[in-house]
């Protein structure tokens, strides 16, 4: 697993919170809906948000001190200010936020365990070739 696994997640949450907007729109109402889409789209900006600060502050030719400021701006103070507005909105209701908030946290356990369970990390580059004989 690597960094390309974090922008499909990013994306699979992505299809998964339009998905549930839309049948949360119908089943439970506009309200806990919209919640439940915004707090999902908090937890996307704070995966990319945490992923864009360890790409800028850990790499081998040493941190860009410039980048890892202006990142820690953007996610620490930004970011937690607009989650905390987001507790505070009249009309929503805990319950949906929590959930959304934690969409992305079910998104990345699910894809670990499908890939555990399909043994995609262990199997290298094997798995696509049939075996053929030792003839290629």
């Amino acid at each position: 697993m690597g960094l390309e696994f974090i922008s499909r997640t990013l994306r699979t949450s992505g299809i998964v919170l339009l998905i549930s907007l839309l049948f949360g729109i119908y089943y439970f109402g506009s309200l806990p809906a919209i919640a439940f889409f915004s707090a999902g789209v908090w937890g996307m900006l704070n995966l990319m948000f945490l992923s864009a600060l360890v790409r800028v502050a850990i790499r081998p030719g040493g941190a860009d001190v410039g980048s890892t400021i202006a990142w820690m701006v953007l996610k620490f103070p930004l970011l937690y200010l607009s989650g905390y507005a987001l507790l505070k909105v009249p009309g929503f209701d805990i319950v949906p936020l929590l959930l959304g908030f934690t969409i992305i946290l079910a998104v990345i356990v699910l894809k670990a365990v499908g890939r555990a369970i399909l043994k995609v990390d262990l199997a290298g580059d094997n798995t696509t070739h049939q075996s053929t004989g030792g003839a290629v």
